[in-house]
């Protein structure tokens, strides 16, 4: 066992060393202790998100790309708030963990919106025993995510918002388990093909005009 958990650090100090980007690194087999004491670690350390799901460990890395189009996501949820008078809490990539279900997972982008009020002003939110963000997004621009929906179903994260770098795609917790919707459950003026019109005027045209167009596009819309 000590030397599976020696070959095991090895070969993630291989692989955060060479920080290949958007790439990912899969191990099996590691304990609870064995994640947080890896989370310690690299907390400090940028360009990674890490998951855990029951003893499978995925690290992966990040471009400055991948990096644009979680920050974005950002940028559309203030001017919706601001616009619509609507409590959006944005936690970023803050890693979401429960020991007791032995589930962990750090998204691109989260935000809080049914559950705001629940969360209020406090800073220092506890994932064991405060709500799940109500959103979570994941940027596919070179994996699929789709691994990870079984982590957000036990952390109970309403709802996952995917892009793949052309389609942004919603999916809804049912249950135990995720199903394809075309409109956001938390903010239902959002649909995946407003979305995606969106995020393919960001890439044509960069972020201040596609936040332009998009602030002079909700204050069209019916209160």
């Amino acid at each position: 066992m000590a030397t599976e958990i020696l070959e095991s650090h090895q070969i993630i100090d291989q692989f955060i060393e060479q920080h290949p980007v958007d790439s990912k690194l899969v191990l099996h087999d590691v304990s609870w202790d064995e994640y947080e004491a890896l989370m310690d670690q690299l907390m400090d350390l940028a360009g990674l998100h890490i998951a855990y799901d029951d003893g499978t460990l995925q690290i992966m890395t990040t471009s400055a790309e991948h990096e644009r189009y979680a920050r974005f996501f950002e940028k559309l949820c203030t001017i919706i708030s601001l616009r619509r008078r609507i409590n959006i809490i944005s936690v970023g990539s803050a890693t979401m963990r429960k020991r007791k279900k032995r589930k962990g997972n750090e998204p691109d982008s989260s935000f809080y919106v049914q559950s705001a009020d629940l969360i209020g002003n406090r800073l220092d939110i506890d994932f064991e025993i405060d709500p799940p963000p109500d959103i979570a997004v994941e940027i596919d621009l070179h994996r699929d995510s789709i691994s990870k929906f079984s982590i957000y179903a036990a952390l109970g994260v309403g709802e996952v918002w995917r892009y793949d770098g052309e389609v942004l795609k919603i999916d809804l917790l049912e249950g135990a388990d995720y199903i394809p919707a075309n409109q956001s459950r938390a903010l239902p003026i959002l649909t995946s093909e407003i979305l995606t019109d969106f995020l393919r005027r960001m890439r044509e045209a960069g972020d201040f005009q596609a936040l332009f167009e998009f602030d002079e596009w909700i204050q069209k819309q019916p209160a």
